[in-house]
């Protein structure tokens, strides 16, 4: 009209570059499965999920190095690439190749998926060596949405993603080898559950849109000020977007499908959920109710209050009466998830925020790699019948796999926050946040659950180092390359974490520097 021209929206592809990489590798995993002959396709697979893996490593690296940190959105506004998103991502994929690394010992998936546990089917599959090789692009695919999650600047993208990072997981979860009815088991649960908790969030995007007319981000913050009259869609939405994010994280209330899943799933799988999903679902917490609902800090921060708190004392206090090493670090990872959420409650000056984003970035680096090489020790130690989960079977492991246990005893001392390791410094910077944020009667119960996780901690060190072996203990597996570089990489990091922090105290300082952009 009148000889102009509407410009064309452009999408900033070399923004976008590393989830493009993912996505498109997972892409191109589907057609090796279409067309590739069964005996070739983990070969071309392995490779394929790494190179693409690193190659979107070192695409975000160079965007940081290259370009600088974008201060304004992308894909049209939906997709916000900041400091706190490339850090992210970057942990992510980290996270997702040393998990990959561990998911390559093929003993631990079954060979065909659909076939009944214990039928003629399945053992005739096993005889035949298959192996469910789709593994890699489900591990891919779901790479992407945990990517795409935190980086959403729009709730219905945030949607999506969730729903591309859930889906794979649903039926990971399901492939475990041996216990394959607890293994099917964990995968109807998560399913129902997370399928639950979707239904949720998208009832909040329902009531966020009825309240500002818009799904994004930065128009539900503007929305805050101006609309009035209609606070029940404000507040009712708000809290079920909460419950689709806090069910992600296993915050308790919404924590009870976290220690059957991690039990029941293939550990590689549960090592793969336990640090990368965590990273993701914070990272999307933190840009829904700091970026969309930063204003209404008085209403939520309450609640959260309550969360944190439960979540810490439910994560604490269950795990000690838990007899399989699993669902006890599972519960270990509910009450970490609520130290973090000390963090995300430290809300006030710019300062303030910018402290707090540092020290959340820094404890999901942390944690991330101590639980990747917990759970790699986990899948080393085994009986007849697959790996010994039960905490009797670990009595004497000092005596008869002194270096491996130490490993696993170092891990756990992380885990609880002792120094020189990286825990401490995580749980340091954190408590520190919150205390800055008015937030002391909080830290004050992080502090004492932390005393009771501890107590769980030591009991497992104790029983491994200061008990006889059974005569019919379990047997340590010889670790494949991939896993021994898994529990060396992750316990390097461990220590490097927790002597010398500051390059990654910088780098997240860095990364949190401008906080989320609008």
């Amino acid at each position: 009209m009148n000889g102009t021209t509407i410009p064309a929206p452009t999408i900033e592809y070399a923004l976008l570059a590393p989830m493009l990489i993912v996505f498109g590798a997972a892409i191109v995993g589907v057609l090796v499965e279409a067309f590739f002959p069964r005996y070739l396709r983990k070969s071309v697979h392995v490779p394929l999920t790494l190179l693409a893996l690193a190659g979107a490593f070192l695409m975000t690296v160079l965007q940081v190095v290259r370009e600088g940190v974008p201060t304004t959105p992308s894909a049209m506004g939906a997709v916000a690439v900041d400091g706190p998103a490339l850090f992210i991502w970057g942990l992510i994929l980290v996270l997702a190749i040393v998990s990959t690394l561990l998911i390559n010992d093929e003993d631990q998936f079954v060979a065909q998926a659909a076939a009944v546990p214990g039928s003629a089917d399945e053992e005739e599959a096993v005889r035949s060596g298959y192996a469910q090789t789709e593994v890699y692009p489900l591990l891919l695919f779901s790479v992407g949405g945990m990517m795409l999650f935190p980086a959403s600047n729009d709730l219905l993208i945030m949607f999506v993603a969730l729903e591309v990072l859930s889906l794979p997981l649903y039926l990971l979860c399901g492939l475990a080898r041996r216990r394959r009815l607890l293994s099917q088991e964990a995968s109807v649960k998560y399913f129902l559950l997370g399928a639950f908790s979707s239904a949720f969030f998208l009832y909040g995007m329902a009531l966020m849109y009825g309240y500002a007319g818009s799904l994004d981000l930065k128009a539900i913050s503007a929305a805050l000020g101006t609309v009035s009259g209609q606070n029940t869609l404000l507040l009712a939405g708000t809290a079920m977007l909460g419950v689709g994010l806090l069910f992600k994280l296993g915050a308790a209330p919404f924590q009870a499908w976290k220690p059957d899943v991690y039990q029941g799933a293939p550990t590689a799988v549960t090592a793969l959920m336990a640090s990368t999903v965590l990273v993701s679902a914070f990272g999307a917490l933190l840009r829904v109710f700091w970026v969309a609902l930063g204003n209404l800090d008085w209403d939520w921060r309450p609640v959260m209050w309550g969360v944190a708190i439960l979540t810490m004392v439910v994560g604490a206090i269950l795990a000690i009466t838990q007899t399989d090493i699993k669902r006890m670090l599972a519960y270990s990872s509910i009450a970490h998830s609520g130290f973090i959420l000390t963090g995300v409650i430290a809300t006030g000056a710019f300062e303030q925020n910018q402290g707090a984003l540092s020290a959340i970035l820094f404890y999901l680096a942390a944690y991330g790699f101590t639980t990747v090489g917990a759970f790699a020790v986990v899948t080393m130690v085994r009986d007849a019948g697959g790996e010994a989960g039960h905490l009797s079977r670990w009595a004497g492991l000092g005596k008869r796999a002194p270096i491996l246990a130490g490993i696993f005893a170092f891990f756990l001392l992380a885990f609880a926050g002792i120094p020189l390791t990286s825990g401490f410094f995580g749980k340091y910077a954190v408590f520190s946040a919150a205390v800055a944020g008015d937030a002391l009667p909080l830290v004050v119960v992080g502090v004492v659950t932390s005393a009771i996780a501890a107590f769980f901690y030591v009991r497992v060190i104790v029983l491994m180092f200061f008990s006889e072996p059974a005569a019919d203990g379990p047997t340590i597996a010889t670790p494949t390359i991939g896993t021994s570089a898994v529990v060396a990489l992750a316990a390097a990091a461990t220590v490097v974490l927790g002597v010398f922090p500051q390059p990654v105290l910088d780098l997240a300082g860095e990364a949190a520097s401008a906080l989320f952009i609008r």
